[in-house]
């Protein structure tokens, strides 16, 4: 990490009431001192000044800014911070960041610099910071609530306290490397024995979310499936309440899978709308068959629609196998059916609607919510919400289950020093460059 001083617009760019431009480095003041009355000796941090802002030849007033200061380390990057808040105008915005880029030393911020900085500095680590990122993404209730509780350090604790464990396994492991001569107390081994066969129990039930973290940041997969004319088209169009597909009596219609995304109660869900299921010839067609069934593979949860009117749930007989218990059974066009054969359908298990005429989509959209909050409170409130959290957490179980006194006490140890650096990449507490990069570049350019 360099020691230039760098600086950003940290909200966004365009027409607006205040615009925070933040300035963080060894020689954030030297903004405060050019380009401000105040005096830089004997300001006060987290003291806010309503001063002019000048150009540095001090030719021409910029705006009125209120001016703050946070003196290292008790900032968010560890560093030095200075912020002026001035009014959102494209012209102020632009003057005032022309004149921070004629400072000497000074340079506009990269993606995520902030943020890394604050990593560099142990003001966070990789999980908050990535729940910072996952906060100023969140659109959804439940994503800002869950990426509050990683940003607060949840799942930090959390595979701190298993590293924690493992560290102190290694201490006691390489003192017995050191003292070759001396036997191991057959307690020392129960213990360490006990030990890991918690921490395989604990990591086996976290692994066990079934990727529910990662749906939360990228949404919910739902996916409509049916026969051609079943009305898949015209219940998503329902569901989203707008005109998101295209309808049409003719079969065939849909030929590619269409995704629309809905805020379901706060929890993000993306409706796939497919091609109808049947045998054709058709080339085009069959693609979108294909695309069909392979949607349903990925899907969370498959919603089984059918024309009550002119088929039965058995249409789905060849291919139920395929949706893994994650089905939902819908039957279509109850305008067309007797209150008799509606209570049938209902008995038999079928959510009984009416698509185009909007009727029971009230009751699927309640189904819908309550599978994917059951799928939550069956779970812990601490959710794996990358898939790279996921794969350090794999090695450290494969490490832990080579764990055993039946070798050289040496490849002993070297089990749990893997399995404690993998769960070091999670958190960074090991050289980790190699992923910083990653982490941090698809942040906005002032975090």
């Amino acid at each position: 990490m360099t020691n230039q001083t760098i600086y950003a617009l940290s909200t966004v760019y365009g027409k607006s009431g205040v615009a925070v431009i933040r300035i963080s480095g060894i020689d954030a003041l030297k903004a405060v001192k050019l380009m401000t009355n105040i005096d830089t000796q004997t300001i006060k941090p987290r003291y806010a000044y309503f001063v002019k802002l000048h150009n540095l030849d001090k030719s021409e007033n910029l705006d009125e800014s209120l001016v703050l200061y946070f003196k290292a380390p008790n900032s968010f990057t560890g560093e030095d911070i200075v912020e002026f808040q001035t009014h959102g105008s494209k012209a102020v915005i632009s003057s005032v960041m022309n004149c921070l880029s004629q400072i000497d030393g000074f340079r506009m911020a990269e993606p995520g610099e902030y943020s890394k900085r604050a990593f560099y500095n142990s003001k966070m680590d990789l999980t908050e910071a990535e729940g910072l990122a996952d906060l100023i993404d969140s659109e959804t209730s439940e994503q800002q609530k869950y990426a509050m509780r990683q940003m607060e350090g949840g799942l930090k604790n959390l595979y701190e306290n298993w590293r924690a464990e493992l560290v102190k396994m290694l201490a006691h492991l390489e003192a017995f490397i050191d003292f070759p001569d001396e036997d191991i107390p057959s307690s020392v081994i129960d213990n360490m024995n006990n030990t890991v066969f918690k921490l395989k129990n604990e990591i086996n039930q976290h692994l066990n979310s079934d990727s529910i973290g990662e749906r939360l940041r990228e949404g919910f997969r739902v996916v409509i499936v049916g026969a051609p004319n079943a009305g898949k088209s015209s219940l998503l169009n329902a569901i989203v309440k707008r005109d998101a597909v295209i309808v049409s009596d003719i079969a065939g219609t849909t030929r590619d899978a269409i995704d629309v995304h809905l805020d379901l109660n706060g929890y993000p869900v993306m409706f796939t709308d497919t091609a109808g299921l049947r045998e054709t010839e058709e080339e085009i067609e069959k693609m979108g068959i294909d695309i069909a069934y392979s949607k349903i593979q990925d899907a969370d949860l498959v919603i089984c629609l059918f024309d009550a009117s002119v088929d039965t749930v058995q249409v789905f007989d060849k291919i139920k196998d395929s949706f893994k218990n994650k089905a939902l059974f819908i039957a279509n066009k109850s305008d067309k059916l007797t209150s008799e054969q509606c209570s049938e359908l209902e008995k038999s298990g079928c959510l009984v609607i009416s698509a185009k005429q909007k009727q029971g989509v009230d009751k699927v959209l309640q189904a819908i919510s309550k599978n994917i909050q059951e799928r939550f409170t069956s779970n812990s409130n601490l959710l794996i919400t990358r898939s790279r959290y996921r794969e350090a957490l794999q090695d450290v179980l494969e490490n832990l289950q080579n764990f055993g006194f039946d070798k050289e006490i040496e490849l002993t140890a070297e089990d749990v020093r893997l399995a404690a650096r993998a769960l070091g990449k999670i958190t960074g507490r090991i050289e980790v460059d190699e992923i910083l990069d990653k982490i941090f570049r698809d942040f906005c350019i002032g975090k």
